[in-house]
């Protein structure tokens, strides 16, 4: 993935979240020293941010616990020497997302919405992303790029809603974020813009003063689902820019993906959905892993998978169960994992 933030003209100050992204850890070497982590981690790290760069904001990782190799924040973000093994079933495309290409940057999976790539930069690198090995390339993201994408949506009726996706859309600024949402409020049947982003998670100063004024003045009604994996990622600061969004009328989601080592227990999901709800979050998907190159070692099964969902419901209310789900190419929709869903 390309790593840069999106640039503002010089007579736009940089917003205080701008420059938090600008500093975020990207040498194995330093993360492992701020962690005090041992050196015998470096050569796998290195070898693995090769293929798939690292990248990280340092105030999630001041949510890791020093000392602790397998603390789970930093299991999803740092490099290790598995993500080069070939392993049978998991490839680049997992999801054959190039099938779905309506346009350059604008894929088309599933009737009445499609997916708009705004840009190839994230907020941070997860090394299980099944994107991380997508073409971006071959896309043609940003401002005038977009336009065959627009004509497209423009052209089809029966798409009613945009989503917004990458890379992550919110490491964009808000100046051209707003434009963006501008150009789809024109088209006159499309109803509603979705935002998928893990940034707030990493980086909840996005979700400033700014990001609320241009999302609430849109027509569009607005989701914003945002990608926490476990309940130490949602801090206060999140708490108070989620309240922000929620003033304007956005309704804010949340979808995980189960990983082994993470999330793989019931009393860690139990408490994700909690704090969720506390925060006015409510719990949507639960993601079996894309079996993506250099993801295998994340994989939990499906069996497992089904134990854990049935333990929720044993402790939960239905609606803080999230639903779990594997995304199947060709689907005409998300596929639960057990069709006798009752949650």
């Amino acid at each position: 993935m390309i790593t840069r933030s999106a640039a503002q003209p010089a007579s736009h100050p940089v917003p205080h979240w701008q420059r938090l992204l600008a500093e975020a850890v990207s040498d194995p070497a330093e993360l492992l020293g701020l962690l005090n982590l041992p050196s015998s981690l470096l050569p796998g790290g290195q070898a693995a941010a090769a293929l798939f760069p690292l990248r990280v904001p340092r105030g999630f990782v001041a949510r890791m616990r020093p000392g602790d190799p397998a603390d789970p924040l930093l299991l999803q973000v740092l490099p290790v020497g598995e993500e080069a093994l070939t392993v049978p079933g998991f490839g680049p495309d997992p999801l054959m997302e190039a099938a779905a290409t309506a346009e350059p940057g604008l894929l088309h999976k599933y009737r009445g919405r499609a997916l708009l790539i705004t840009t190839a930069a994230c907020a941070v690198h997860c090394r299980y992303c099944f994107r991380r090995e997508f073409p971006y390339e071959d896309h043609q993201i940003g401002a005038e790029g977009w336009r065959p994408a627009l004509e497209y949506l423009a052209r089809d009726p029966s798409i009613r809603e945009v989503l917004l996706s990458g890379g992550d859309p919110l490491v964009l600024s808000d100046r051209r974020l707003a434009a963006l949402a501008a150009e789809l409020a024109a088209i006159p049947h499309l109803e509603r813009l979705r935002i998928h982003s893990r940034t707030p998670v990493v980086l909840p100063e996005r979700l400033d003063d700014s990001f609320q004024s241009w999302i609430g003045a849109t027509r569009l009604k607005t989701v914003l689902v945002l990608h926490a994996n476990h309940p130490r990622e949602l801090g206060d600061e999140l708490a108070r820019g989620v309240a922000r969004l929620r003033a304007v009328g956005t309704t804010v989601l949340n979808q995980s993906v189960l990983l082994r080592g993470v999330n793989d227990d019931v009393d860690t999901l139990a408490e994700l959905s909690e704090r969720l709800f506390d925060l006015g979050i409510l719990p949507y998907y639960l993601y079996l892993l894309d079996r993506v190159t250099g993801a295998a070692h994340f994989e939990v099964s499906e069996e497992r998978a089904r134990e854990l969902v049935r333990g929720l419901q044993g402790r939960l209310p239905g609606y803080l169960v999230p639903r779990l789900v594997r995304e199947v190419p060709g689907e005409a929709a998300k596929v639960p994992t057990d069709l006798r869903w009752f949650g």
